[in-house]
């Protein structure tokens, strides 16, 4: 072929652009990132996996180095012997790793920072520790690949028992993105997993109650929470780590400063060349002598301070400094599935229980189809022992092993590895003791398969074999924490930075929410035309308003059955005449959903209270669904479901509940329906609920609120109230107690001058009532200004309306400490008519 013809012309760029796109993805899948499954890079596992072939395990003697690196480079790692050799060393080194997996003989550095002897002189094996990292590798637990000329194959991922990349961690430099992790103690990880096992929704902030911060293999404080925080909550953070000190004085009265423990990564020379350097510079100006007294009990460097100094002083400037004080940034970047991602501690948590929930399947399956073969062959040699003689003759009359085969095989159904067995058996098996061993390991092989079929077939005892697992190594390989945990001057949790006070909790209709201060609403009489409340968009008026504290937890319920989660103090603060922010910008709710529901809660963390408490939830279609607290009490920033709602249905009320409450719908027609809960059952957070009332059936009707009211509640009476402004207050036993998807009985007498019944509320005395009407007038007035009336009454009126205007929202709020003073805005208070209207007079006062 002419030369011309085998010349393909290609554009540079493009082929600059492909070929650097693969050599990234090269090192990053292949070199730099760790896997999240087992927590190695590539040359660790085939380090790991070339100590293995070679037999050098912890209960062996030690192997030259070099003989180890041959073993991994020829096969393995063609990248040159210095890669292999200085990985072998690192996951050697006790100051490196948190956990190392290599045991060292030799000359493999030190923590001075002199580099290890060459690998002709020192010898290694494998640490018990990474038994536990390759346990099981035979039983088929991993897939396999080939290696780089596909003469062999290795393990694609270690089927460790352990999470390694959270306790030992990882660094690594790739193309366009880097890791860097750190390392946690054993103990504590390995109780956040199993706290992830037992309860699969754990938040973040509850696993740190069990992994408490990194935990570093040389000691040191930890100084400060917050990056670290950030890190569990995000994958990236920042980490400020201090050596360990201590402050002597000699026999002469001086003073002086003792390096115990140095931060990770830091080593003792740079350090103090480093200090050195800032007394020469007159950055630190207290220190008159530096000496290095390590030895093979642990690390003390000796600073001695001047006369005239203050040691805490000069320690201040040594950690402002020097690298006595030093910051490492989280960034959890690892493959998932041979892709990069930022994980955050969960995300590492539950990638690894997925992996060991798939490695124990994998096991499992392999010791079955073993118990099974084995199972199949003791079940030939019963056979051939209940037949004993007639084998015996059979096999003496064969001319061949091929023709005593065939004669078994058609003789007594045998397979053909069952009759090769029966043949291959020892005379002294034909002994009655040895035929009661045969029977013995038949019937306990049958009991081995049975337990593996079980495993196989729950998953509930494939996770308890992984807790149990990780219980036996934190027994025999977990230990103390060596990093201290110190808060940083000045750091407070922001909530204790709140002032607890009561606010008004403002939501409009479309979505912006805010709070105000309690104070910024005064008492008016009944009748008013009120004050303006919030400075609302065109077509917006206030929908929900509520008091709560700035420390409660507020549980948001949506009209599409979604809960969302905000602290108090979360909602932005704004004036009383202010609009508020969109809540969307707070909280991840779609646009075309709505803020229907709210339950304050004082806190979640309270077992007691949220296993034995309820939310019922009530639609406008007559659906009614109770579920316990608990349920809800794992806080998501994305929300989660709160219950099922039917298709031209939407979520109207949710109420707190203790379980054996009374509950009362009403309908827009004025009817109400009473009640109790216990007839209702629990339901899970999915579920749709059952029928609570019967509307009218011509589509028109539709429910307006629920009230539920504890059976030791005497003092509380219901209120009502029609979209025209009129209301009134009846006793509870006016009403009748039914079973629930009754049409109930009149509530309120509905004319054209009431309008439709808009709310039920549960009121007592000395509460307050607040009534926004669609144009954003709010009115706030006593609830004692209300008199009880009959149940079948139009009561009377409580806030003036004009013709084109109509009641929006009825709030209660629970007596509180008010601020007198004159209306707001200068708005005029009317004057008050009240109108009692009856079925049959009407009376005017």
């Amino acid at each position: 072929m002419p030369l011309d013809q085998r010349i393909i012309p290609v554009n540079i760029e493009d082929e600059m652009k492909s070929a650097y796109i693969d050599y990234s993805m090269s090192v990053i899948v292949s070199r730099a990132l760790p896997d999240v499954r087992d927590g190695l890079k590539p040359v660790q596992r085939r380090v790991m996996y070339g100590m293995s072939d070679l037999g050098v395990t912890y209960n062996k003697a030690h192997k030259k180095s070099a003989r180890i690196v041959g073993e991994v480079l020829g096969k393995y790692h063609p990248h040159g012997d210095t890669s292999v050799y200085d990985t072998m060393v690192r996951m050697a080194q006790d100051w490196s790793l948190r956990y190392p997996l290599i045991d060292p003989q030799g000359n493999f550095g030190n923590i001075d920072g002199d580099g290890p002897a060459a690998m002709r002189y020192t010898e290694a094996r494998m640490r018990k520790i990474a038994d536990e990292l390759m346990a099981d590798l035979e039983k088929d637990t991993v897939n396999f690949t080939n290696n780089f000329d596909d003469t062999l194959t290795e393990p694609s991922v270690m089927p460790t028992r352990f999470p390694n990349l959270l306790v030992n961690g990882a660094t690594g430099i790739a193309v366009g993105m880097a890791t860097n992790m750190m390392p946690h103690n054993l103990g504590e990880v390995i109780d956040g997993v199993i706290a992830t096992i037992d309860d699969p929704e754990i938040t973040i902030d509850e696993l740190m109650k069990y992994i408490l911060a990194p935990d570093f293999p040389t000691g040191g404080i930890i100084y400060g929470m917050s990056g670290i925080r950030d890190g569990f909550r995000t994958g990236r953070g920042r980490v400020v780590l201090r050596g360990k000190v201590e402050i002597e004085t000699t026999k002469t009265g001086k003073e002086q400063i003792i390096i115990t423990e140095v931060p990770y990564q830091v080593n003792i020379s740079s350090l103090e060349e480093k200090i050195a350097d800032l007394v020469n510079e007159k950055r630190i100006d207290g220190i008159s002598a530096i000496s290095n007294e390590s030895n093979r009990m642990g690390i003390r460097v000796v600073l001695d301070v001047k006369r005239d100094a203050i040691a805490k002083v000069v320690l201040s400037q040594l950690y402002k400094y020097s690298p006595l004080q030093s910051s490492y940034g989280i960034n959890n970047v690892a493959l998932v599935d041979g892709r990069p991602y930022t994980l955050n501690i969960k995300d590492m948590i539950e990638e690894f229980i997925k992996f060991r929930l798939e490695v124990v399947v994998r096991r499992t399956k392999f010791d079955l189809r073993k118990a099974e073969e084995r199972a199949h062959i003791l079940e030939g040699l019963l056979i051939a022992l209940d037949h004993l003689d007639q084998v015996i003759a059979l096999i003496r009359a064969s001319r061949t092993v091929d023709e005593a085969r065939e004669g078994l095989m058609s003789n007594f159904g045998l397979s053909e590895i069952q009759a090769k067995a029966i043949l291959d058996m020892r005379l002294q098996r034909l002994t009655g003791l040895e035929r009661d061993k045969v029977r013995n390991e038949y019937n306990e092989i049958k009991k081995l398969i049975d337990y593996l079929n079980s495993i196989l077939n729950s998953e509930e005892l494939r996770r308890s074999i992984i807790k149990d697992e990780l219980a036996e190594i934190k027994a025999n390989f977990g230990d103390a924490r060596r990093t201290v945990i110190e808060a940083a001057d000045g750091e407070i949790n922001m909530e204790d930075m709140i002032k607890e006070e009561e606010v008004v909790i403002t939501i409009s209709h479309l979505g912006y929410i805010k709070r105000t201060p309690v104070s910024e609403f005064r008492q008016q009489s009944r009748g008013g035309r009120g004050s303006r409340g919030s400075k609302t968009r065109d077509e917006d008026f206030i929908e929900h308003m509520f008091v709560t504290n700035t420390h409660h937890y507020l549980l948001l319920f949506t009209s599409a059955g979604r809960c969302y989660w905000l602290k108090g103090y979360e909602i932005p603060e704004a004036a009383k005449t202010a609009t508020g922010r969109a809540i969307q910008n707070i909280l991840a709710i779609p646009k075309e959903d709505k803020v229907k529901a709210f339950i304050v809660i004082e806190s979640l963390v309270d077992r007691e209270f949220v296993d034995n408490h309820y939310i019922m939830f009530c639609t406008q279609q007559g659906v009614i669904k109770k579920t316990p607290v608990e349920a809800f009490s794992r806080p998501r920033a994305g929300g989660i479901n709160a219950i099922t709602i039917n298709e031209g249905d939407q979520l109207l009320e949710a109420w707190l509940t203790g379980g054996n409450h009374e509950v009362f719908l009403a309908s827009r027609r004025g009817y109400a329906v009473r009640f109790n809960e216990a007839g209702v059952r629990s339901m899970g957070r999915s579920a749709a609920g059952v029928r609570g009332m019967t509307l009218a059936e011509d589509g028109k009707d539709a429910v307006v609120g629920m009230v539920c009211i504890a059976p030791d509640d005497k003092e509380s009476t219901l209120l009502v109230v029609s979209e025209k402004g009129n209301g009134k207050r009846s006793e509870v036993e006016e009403y009748r107690l039914t079973k629930r998807g009754g049409k109930g009985v009149k509530t309120i007498q509905i004319t054209d001058k009431t309008g439709m019944l808009v709310a039920i509320k549960s009121v007592k005395d000395d509460d307050d009532l607040m009534i926004t009407n669609r144009s954003g007038i709010i009115i706030r007035m006593a609830i004692g200004g209300l008199r009880v009336m009959g149940r079948a009454t139009q009561g009377v009126r409580v806030i003036r309306l004009d013709d084109d205007d109509d009641i929006a929202d009825v709030t209660v709020v629970k007596h509180i400490a008010e601020v007198e003073g004159e209306e707001v805005d200068g708005t005029e208070i009317a004057d008050i008519t009240e109108t009692t209207e009856s079925t049959e007079t009407e009376v005017v006062e």
